[in-house]
């Protein structure tokens, strides 16, 4: 085991976050970790649970001293908590974020970071749609993708760092622009999450289906949606807000997709809809092949409770 930081400031203290504090506590990768959460209800639960060796009642106290700070807030605060944190920021420390549009993060936290301080955005790709302290577990990012974002010119060896602590959790690292994070994360997932929220709205307004039967009856690709549309609405919120051209853009490529599959549909184009089907089937196998999902059964989800058993 090696540490890679000494101190580590956690701010925001949810899924990710938590992720990170015992997936840092594994591979013991720091000697201390703080932590900060706006609500005291969920600093409470933090310290119940031994969520971070320090929980703080401020987020300028957890910083002190920190050799990295991780902004695990929704992309909608992360300017308030830099802006807030910057003056007691240690000379030399790096500050990083987990959040899931890039551009518009680099925007609102860059002028606030001293000169003296690294400033190297990144994003795990990894999560559930459960939130808060309790929601976090070690193995979230063994063999998920960590990206990081570093602006030209970024110190090499603050990189080289934040990569071996990403590494050190189990995630693979990668680096890419700003613009090109928030174009790709729009298409793998937040148009997808608004599709789903969508399909899940679309269902809730069909009044001649009951809102018993669309339960009850839930096939898989259903229940999918809304596992996906369950994830946290501050969250999504904040990064359709903040990733706006490049999830039209692909809103628009979609509704053209939609249109011609439509149109085959109406037309009773088999072939053009076999041919489809075939090219994106193809797509699910290579995700597979890729360590990024499982072929088992049900996606390997353990089976429900057999009717009468608890």
């Amino acid at each position: 085991m090696t540490i890679v930081y000494d101190r580590v400031a956690l701010i925001g203290l949810g899924l990710i976050a938590s992720s990170m504090h015992w997936a840092i506590k594994r591979a013991g990768l720091a000697g201390e970790v703080t932590g900060y959460a706006r609500s005291s209800e969920t600093r409470d639960t933090a310290r119940e649970i031994g969520l971070c060796d320090r929980v703080c009642e401020s987020a300028i106290e957890a910083v002190k001293d920190a050799d990295l700070v991780v902004l695990c807030v929704p992309v909608g605060a992360m300017e308030a908590v830099a802006k807030e944190i910057a003056p007691y920021l240690k000379t030399g420390a790096t500050v990083t974020d987990v959040g899931s549009v890039k551009k518009a993060v680099i925007d609102a936290v860059a002028p606030h970071i001293p000169a003296d301080v690294h400033f190297i955005p990144s994003h795990p790709l990894a999560g559930t749609e459960h939130s808060g302290p309790r929601s976090g577990f070690a193995e979230l990012y063994d063999n998920r993708w960590w990206l990081i974002v570093p602006a030209e010119g970024a110190d090499v060896a603050a990189v080289a760092k934040l990569r071996a602590l990403c590494e050190g959790m189990g995630a693979n690292v990668d680096e890419m622009n700003a613009e090109h994070h928030d174009l790709v994360l729009a298409v793998t997932s937040h148009t997808p999450h608004l599709i789903a929220y969508t399909m899940v709205g679309v269902a809730d307004d069909l009044r001649r289906v009951s809102e018993s039967e669309v339960i009850k009856y839930s096939a898989s690709g259903f229940r999918d949606f809304t596992r996906i549309a369950a994830s946290d609405p501050t969250m999504w919120r904040d990064v359709f807000l903040n990733n706006k051209e490049a999830t039209l853009e692909i809103l628009g490529r979609f509704t053209e997709e939609l249109f011609a599959l439509q149109r085959a549909i109406r037309t009773g184009d088999g072939e053009h809809l076999h041919d489809y089907f075939t090219h994106t089937r193809a797509i699910r196998r290579g995700i597979i092949e890729a360590g990024q999902d499982t072929d088992a059964p049900n996606f390997g989800r353990a089976p429900g409770p057999v009717k009468g058993e608890s």
